[in-house]
């Protein structure tokens, strides 16, 4: 490997790219082109905040993966990926939001090159940062090419968990138990909410002791009162107040690694329906971990901590958690599996998920979540170390 900043040993990076092209010859793919950061970070190791222009790996059978971006951020692909220099191919700055050309254009080219322009070529369809026009240049440049939606083809390949990647989310998941930690502690009445929010940064950013905090893919979800009904709520100015609960949706984040955490906390007194569910919630968390094991399915784990709810009188709709691991914004999940009665994923040891059963009633909200690893036998364990309970705070 070059003198970069690789996060991931050698073998760790052909483990990753054997799983893939076993994934694209049971596709039919020929070439894929990989735009999601998340999927390109986890084949390269590219780490950069260059999302908001066109980029992205192309991937064959027979060679090192091609990293191919704008220009400027080719010299941070040179600093971050574990590939040789001649792997790296930027395109000239022109082309960056232009209405006369478009980066399509040049990644054409370089398929050509590649003698790969009749090709089966995956795209990521389904994708954030993959384009209706990106789509409909590149297929207009490539008339011979037959373009195959090959959305989530990586993310499915990340649901299983390498040891090394395993130490990194215990890594980000100390960082949360502070970040949680921090929340819960600096809560109080009349303590602005922006003010809470700058700790909770700083307690993130900071890390733990030598292991130090990255940005992580959502901001600090923090609502109060009767907007912690709303699942996806941020902060604003307005000082917490008794009376309230408020949720605190966190994640410490190492390396581009997640482990989700949520907490609430009450100030004053929580009135007595929130205390019988936070009792439901509690007890089905438990039900759902006992049901999280090697060979059942997530949908075990969602029935698990419905059939709780139900015995308690509680009524909830929506999934209850997904995979988590390597993300960028917008948002720390996978992508793939859901924990909801519908989906049928196999559960295998190295499978990392946010079990997330948030209640959000009439006029409150009450979030208690774990990061939960699949073992080899018994039960999912949990990450993180903040007690699972509803905070009270006078």
């Amino acid at each position: 490997m070059p003198d970069t900043h690789v996060p991931f040993s050698a073998a760790e990076y052909a483990r990753r790219l054997s799983k893939t092209r076993a994934a694209m010859v049971r596709a039919g793919v020929d070439l894929l082109f990989v735009t999601d950061p998340s999927n390109q970070a986890w084949l390269t190791g590219y780490d950069g905040w260059s999302f908001y222009v066109h980029q992205g790996v192309l991937l064959t059978h027979d060679r090192d993966p091609i990293w191919w971006g704008r220009h400027m951020d080719s010299i941070g692909a040179l600093r971050t990926c574990w590939m040789a220099p001649d792997s790296i191919h930027g395109y000239a700055d022109n082309y960056v939001q232009s209405t006369v050309r478009h980066p399509m254009q040049d990644l054409a080219r370089h398929i050509r090159a590649l003698g790969l322009d009749k090709a089966r070529i995956g795209v990521e369809m389904e994708n954030y940062y993959y384009s209706a026009k990106a789509h409909a240049v590149l297929a207009a440049e490539l008339p011979g090419a037959t373009l195959i939606d090959a959305t989530a083809l990586v993310n499915w390949q990340r649901l299983v968990k390498s040891g090394e990647e395993i130490a990194f989310i215990r890594n980000a998941a100390r960082i949360s138990d502070k970040v949680v930690t921090t929340a819960i502690e600096r809560a109080e009445p009349g303590l602005r909410k922006n003010d809470l929010v700058a700790d909770i940064f700083h307690a993130g950013i900071t890390g733990v002791g030598d292991l130090w905090g990255d940005y992580p893919a959502i901001v600090p979800l923090t609502p109060s009162g009767i907007d912690a009904t709303a699942a996806h709520l941020t902060w604003n100015g307005a000082p917490m107040r008794k009376g309230e609960a408020t949720f605190f949706e966190l994640s410490g984040c190492y390396r581009r690694y997640h482990a989700p955490l949520c907490r609430t906390v009450f100030l004053g007194t929580p009135p007595p329906e929130m205390l019988m569910a936070e009792k439901a919630q509690i007890e089905g968390i438990a039900a759902g971990l006992d049901a999280a094991r090697a060979g059942n399915r997530t949908c075990d784990i969602a029935n698990a901590f419905m059939a709780v709810l139900k015995k308690h009188g509680i009524h909830r709709e929506g999934r209850m958690g997904y995979p988590i691991g390597l993300s960028y914004p917008p948002d720390w999940g996978e992508r793939t599996a859901s924990i909801r009665a519908e989906d049928e994923t196999v559960l295998e040891p190295g499978m990392v998920f946010h079990f997330m059963p948030a209640l959000w009633m009439e006029s409150w909200g009450l979030e208690t979540t774990e990061t939960i690893l699949i073992g080899e036998s018994g039960p999912a364990q949990p990450f993180c170390t903040v007690e699972r309970r509803l905070f009270v705070k006078d």
